[in-house]
């Protein structure tokens, strides 16, 4: 069983997306908000790879969701 505490760091380095601060900051910005209606497995920037990694750890409520979560809700902000 995985004991890990994933953070966004951890999550953007699984995404194979650059995790500094600076970066994830950035992403945020490029990327949010969008719309309430889309869910973010469903969103235009990601690869069908990290689309699906997204999807299927949210379906099997794995170790990540709630890292996931956290990043949907910032993406989400202001809607």
């Amino acid at each position: 069983m995985e004991t890990t505490q994933h953070n966004l760091t951890n999550l953007f380095d699984q995404l194979g997306l650059p995790s500094d601060d600076a970066s994830i900051d950035s992403f945020i910005q490029m990327h949010s908000p969008f719309a309430s209606d889309i869910l973010l497995s469903d969103a235009f920037f990601w690869t069908p790879a990290q689309a699906a990694f997204l999807r299927e750890e949210l379906l099997s409520n794995a170790d990540w969701t709630e890292v996931i979560e956290q990043l949907n809700q910032k993406l989400h902000a202001n809607t």
